[in-house]
């Protein structure tokens, strides 16, 4: 009985094997460098989440479409732990071992910078969602971005804050080992102090990588009397940095850059940050079309609405894909298909997003709309303002 069930078995699995559509399909890796575990793991999640959506999308579909085939898409993860080393060795592993043809990631800048690099190296297309520094794409013709740059959102904010809170005197506290706070904050304080006078920014204070306790910085702010503190931190230092703020009697208000634009901050901020304000990519409340579209399938999937860096993925996402589409074929030899997908990223003009309408640069950097979003009393990212190059 087990020698006939056996052979009824495989001449099955040959069958099968011999319908098309049972035949095992064809498929595109595509790696992510993000942050699962560390200081803002909350960032990873939201990455990840928002490819798990748009790869079911595509392959409940049949697939991606490239010339005259169709592809499923495999996607893999990896956790850089929030630690530039580990977004290294990431991206060197994605490249190397899982032979991935493009890689998403890392988001934070700190990450973002130094990966972007061994991408570069590796002649393998890396596209940063959320990175803003400068140097993450600078002189790199492998490494594109979904996001703005610093240079263009710290006038953003300068020119918010004087509007705003009639601004003459400002004061900025940033990380000093995370290439985009110091960046932005250097940014911020060069364009404050231009359309204000020497001397405006009365209080330029940084921290260390690791630390928790703002007071002493605090202190010296609070003393300079500034109009308001610019924060260009991430969420999980915003949420202490604020609270310690007011427990130090600061009444006055914050100015915020789009790390905050996180799905945890009001988890960890609560009431503290109310009323505050910052620049990000795009704002989810009263949102319509193809971004409402996204924010409220997310919504149901995953409980949550989708922040900034959700939006700023799919987008990344769906810039990779639609350059494989535009490369016409994949040949299968890696590093044939990843020049031509590089080449196609080059070339696409302009994209529709859902975090807006960007055209590149020929550095690989969109030039897009930032928004300027208020807390609600509901801890909700209101749109305030928008503001085109």
């Amino acid at each position: 009985m087990k020698k006939i069930f056996s052979a009824v078995l495989t001449a099955g699995l040959i069958l099968a094997l011999a319908i098309p559509g049972f035949a095992k399909a064809k498929s595109i890796r595509i790696g992510f460098n993000i942050p699962l575990t560390g200081e803002i793991p909350k960032v990873g999640e939201s990455s990840k989440y928002a490819a798990e959506m748009l790869k079911a999308e595509i392959n409940n579909a049949g697939g991606l479409q490239v010339g005259s085939e169709k592809y499923l898409l495999e996607f893999i993860y990896e956790d850089n732990e929030s630690k530039a080393e580990s977004a290294v060795a990431v991206t060197q592993k994605l490249i190397d071992r899982n032979k991935v043809l493009a890689i998403i990631g890392p988001n934070s800048s700190k990450q973002a910078v130094p990966a972007g690099e061994i991408a570069d190296m590796n002649e393998t297309p890396m596209i940063s969602p959320w990175s803003t520094n400068p140097d993450t794409t600078k002189d790199r013709p492998w490494v594109f971005r979904a996001a703005f740059l610093d240079p263009f959102q710290g006038p953003v904010a300068v020119d918010f804050a004087m509007a705003q809170f009639k601004a003459k005197k400002a004061a900025v506290l940033y990380a000093l080992a995370n290439d985009y706070s110091k960046g932005l904050a250097e940014i911020f304080k060069a364009d404050f102090e231009k359309k204000n006078g020497p001397g405006s920014v009365v209080a330029f204070e940084s921290y260390g990588d690791k630390d928790q306790d703002f007071s002493a910085q605090l202190t010296t702010i609070i003393a300079a009397k500034p109009d308001f503190i610019f924060l260009p931190n991430n969420y999980n230092e915003v949420a202490l940095t604020v609270k310690q703020a007011h427990d130090l009697g600061w009444k006055g208000p914050f100015m915020g850059s789009d790390a905050w634009g996180s799905a945890e901050l009001m988890n960890l901020c609560g009431k503290d940050c109310i009323g505050a304000y910052f620049s990000t990519h795009y704002a989810a409340a009263g949102a319509t079309g193809a971004t409402k579209a996204f924010i409220d399938k997310y919504n149901a999937q995953y409980g949550y609405v989708p922040d900034d860096v959700a939006a700023l993925t799919w987008d990344a996402t769906r810039l990779v894909l639609q350059a494989i589409q535009d490369s016409g074929k994949l040949t299968g030899k890696v590093r044939k298909d990843r020049k031509a997908i590089r080449d196609a990223l080059s070339n696409i003009k302009s994209f529709a997003g859902i975090t807006g309408n960007m055209k590149f640069d020929d550095q690989g950097d969109p030039i897009k709309c930032a928004v300027v979003v208020r807390i609600s009393d509901k801890g909700e990212f209101v749109f305030t303002k928008s503001v085109c190059p």
